[in-house]
Formats: C-alpha cells, structure tokens, sequence
C-alpha cells in the first residue's frame, strides 16, 4: 500500500516521503537524515552560495549511502547556471533533481542526460501537462496550503491532486500542508503516490532551524498562518507576526516593490529562521502547523507518520466495511 509504488521504485527509496526544498533549512544534515530514515532528502538551493551548496551535498553524501535530491528554483531571478555546474560536478551523488518557481521545459532535457530523475513542482493541471510533456518523472502538485512561495492561482490541494492525477501518466506527488499519516492517507487517496513534506521536518532535531522558529511550530494553531506578497503578484505563507504585520501594511499603503523588499528579501528570512530574531524577519510555514507538538528525529517523525498512515487506512477500511454493509 505504501512502501513499494512508482515514486519509490524511480528515486529507490523505502517510503513515497520527499523533503521539500526549504531556503535556508535545507542543508545536507537534515536531507540525509530524511534519506536515512526511508525517504528522499534534498540539498536546497536557496539561501546557499554555490559553494556552500556543494558542501552541503558532499555533507549529505558522507552521512548516507541512500538516494538524495536536490532542489533549484529557476524562477527569473534566481541565476540557476553555477548551481547546475555544481550538480553536473556531484552528479554521481545525486539521485533526483526537483525544479520549482518557472519554466522547467529548457532544463528538463539536459537533466535528464545527466541521468537524474527530475521532479517538478507544479500549481495546476496545465503546469503539469506541460512538465509530462517536457520528460519530467514525476510531478510535485502543490497546493495553496504548503508553506513558503507557492503559486499565485491559489489553488487547494484536495482540489489539485484528481484534477492532475486524472490527466497524467506520471506519478503524481502532493504537497502543501500535511504533516500527519492521515493527510498522508488523504493525499494517496485523491490520487496521489507520495508527498512533498517541509514544515514538519523544520520541527526536528537535525533541523538547523533556530530553536525560537522550531518552537514557533510546536505551538502553532491552523490559524498561525498567513500570506503576503501578493501585491506583487506573489503567494509566500508564513507565520504570523508583528514582523509580518509589517509586511502587510506595507502591501497595504500600495508601496513600490522597492519600499516592500527590504521587508521580504532573504535575509529577513535568514535573520529570523536561523538567528532567531523573529521581531525582524519571518519564517515559512505551511497549514499543518496544528498538528506538529513536538521537536523530535527524523527518524521518529518519519516512522509515526508511516505507523499513522496504517492506521489510518485501518481505519478507513472499517468504515468503508459499515457503509458497505448498511
């Protein structure tokens, strides 16, 4: 049911889990811990130099002998060419590659010669049909719930996942909010053979999030998050604050993009994920945050969500065995 489906037997791992690419939060510790624990790890890009970022892959490869990933976003401003240069480099340690926040079809291709499998992170049916056509193996729907910056069409992802589903051959993976077996459960019911986690792998120990961001987490509710940049033709979920409060009056008085990027920009995310200094930044966070209450290992998290999703279905099939009986 779980543990041997399409998205497991193309990246070899043991469970359909993917870590999400995370600015800052996804360096080599934590994406071998998500591999050493039966799921797909991933370095990120974002919020690493090129040079960084290779040390972070060699990092994950010395502490695991599993699959890894890694994760680029190729939006327009984001310079994508030394960071390919780097996985061309370390291409022997790398499994799969997941393309996010542009158009994947001129990269697809040349990945695909390198030998990865790629991974794109898709917003909509047509977004999807696209990245099937380009070559792509699997497509990551994402839906309005996931934490971070996701797509402007603000679309759910109960609603994403049949509509994609029903129009691929690819395997289809969903993300954007789950951090429990029965999201886990729920995606793989609407049509899905995997999911794309990211906030609940920032509430771990191997997480290099600071411990005022983890807890943030821990006692979060569903109403915790929010929404900014959409003045600027953006979507970004993160968690409330006074810091964000900022933001948004910001977004309110219809200031130019320059007034509001001192607001938004990186280091504003780094201060706060990083240091610590919440009263100066902000975090990402997707909508399950109500469902994380502890800072755990990888390992835990993974082999709980696993057990819960068993149960889970457990579960669904003593209902369905009532309703069926009635």
């Amino acid at each position: 049911m779980f543990t041997n489906n399409k998205v497991t037997q193309l990246l070899g791992i043991q469970y359909p889990i993917i870590e999400g690419g995370m600015a800052h939060i996804g360096d080599g510790q934590l994406a071998a811990a998500v591999t050493n624990a039966g799921g797909l790890g991933q370095v990120a890009v974002s919020g690493f130099s090129p040079k960084k970022f290779q040390e972070e892959i060699n990092i994950a490869t010395s502490l695991t002998k599993g699959s890894l990933g890694v994760n680029i976003p190729i939006s327009n401003f984001f310079n994508t060419k030394d960071y390919f240069s780097v996985i061309e480099q370390e291409k022997d340690k790398i499994k799969a590659v997941s393309l996010s926040s542009g158009d994947p079809r001129p990269h697809i291709p040349v990945l695909k010669e390198m030998g990865f499998r790629v991974l794109v992170v898709v917003g909509s049916v047509q977004h999807a049909l696209k990245a099937e056509e380009a070559g792509a193996d699997i497509v990551i729907c994402e839906g309005f719930e996931a934490g971070g910056r996701n797509s402007p069409l603000e679309l759910t992802l109960f609603s994403l996942i049949p509509a994609i589903e029903d129009k691929l051959s690819i395997p289809v993976v969903a993300a954007g909010g789950i951090s429990s077996g029965k999201g886990i459960l729920g995606a793989l019911a609407l049509g899905a053979e995997g999911v794309q986690i990211g906030t609940r792998f920032i509430a771990t120990i191997e997480s290099r999030a600071h411990d005022s961001y983890k807890q943030e987490l821990v006692l979060s509710n569903e109403e915790s998050t929010t929404v900014v940049e959409r003045s600027i033709g953006g979507i970004n979920r993160v968690i409330k604050s006074e810091f964000v409060e900022k933001i948004k009056q910001v977004e309110e008085d219809q200031s130019s993009f320059q007034e509001l990027y001192p607001y938004i920009n990186g280091q504003r995310n780094r201060m706060a994920a990083i240091d610590g200094i919440l009263s100066e930044g902000w975090v990402h966070a997707g909508q399950g945050t109500a469902l994380i209450s502890n800072v755990d290992t990888t390992k835990n998290v993974i082999d709980e969500m696993v057990q819960k999703t068993v149960e889970a279905f457990e579960q669904m099939e003593e209902k369905m065995k009532a309703i069926t009986n009635k």
